[in-house]
């Protein structure tokens, strides 16, 4: 079984930062993480792996510096990762990402599954995975909390807001993960050293490398156009508090609401 795995690399947002001038994320300084959705997209691969042998190959888009996280999906046990970084690539929105990533995996060639993380919390547009299935003309099945092989066939349970859609479907299919589906590992010790020190773990590939439409990557090719990012303004006015005996805290609570057509 091979399995591919699509992550990205996103700014902790505990410390994301809007430049006033210029409305643009400052990145510069920020730490960089796997994003959480697709930290649990790999650990289901991995748990596969664990239960049948599976291949696990870890695929990005992004700079240099993405390789951070690639080695920490090695550390987390992934078998091998591709790094599709070139200037082309930059710009991109989530058309021309998923453009790029689709033609990295055609690249690759054999797999079964690919699993992506249900959306990137810098992004939040749940939508790259997707479009990458679209692009491979494969089966797709978003939010995924409970997955199930058994030879080709694929059991899942997909999250509703108020229960689960029970799906059955053959391989290939992609699949994207939300956090109840299972609790990411830790990267191991000997997982970290073979990550830092094996040769050619990664490799690095350009557009022209995988064969990606040009006309559809980076700016040019992307039809989302961001016109500004900004911090929304807090509410003005202090809160207020009600003081004395409870039950007469709550019901003038109740009248104030009613009378500001709340409730």
């Amino acid at each position: 079984m091979n399995i591919i795995v699509c992550i990205k690399q996103v700014p902790d947002t505990d410390q994301v930062r809007i430049d006033e001038k210029t409305g643009t994320l400052i990145r510069a300084g920020v730490p960089s993480i796997i994003n959480p959705d697709d930290r649990n997209a790999l650990e289901e691969a991995l748990r596969l792996k664990d239960e049948h042998g599976a291949k696990v190959t870890v695929l990005t888009m992004g700079p240099a510096q993405a390789e951070t996280a690639l080695k920490e999906a090695i550390a987390m046990g992934a078998d091998e990762a591709i790094l599709l970084s070139d200037r082309k690539f930059a710009g991109s929105d989530t058309w021309a990402t998923s453009t790029a990533l689709a033609a990295g995996i055609k690249d690759i060639g054999d797999y079964d599954i690919i699993f992506c993380g249900r959306q990137a919390i810098d992004g939040d547009t749940a939508q790259v995975g997707p479009q990458i299935a679209e692009h491979l003309d494969i089966p797709q099945i978003t939010y995924v909390q409970d997955f199930k092989i058994d030879g080709n066939k694929v059991s899942v349970k997909r999250a509703l807001e108020d229960g689960y859609y029970a799906i059955e479907c053959e391989t290939p299919v992609l699949v994207t993960a939300i956090s109840e589906l299972n609790e990411p590992r830790y990267p191991s010790i000997n997982g970290i050293v073979a990550a830092h020190r094996t040769e050619g773990i990664i490799r690095t590939a350009s557009a022209d490398d995988v064969k990606a439409d040009e006309t559809n990557l980076g700016l040019k090719g992307s039809p989302t156009k961001v016109s500004r990012s900004f911090t929304p303004e807090g509410r003005s006015g202090a809160g207020e508090i009600f003081e004395g005996e409870f039950k007469n805290s709550v019901k003038e609570l109740v009248v104030r609401l009613h009378n500001e057509h709340y409730i």
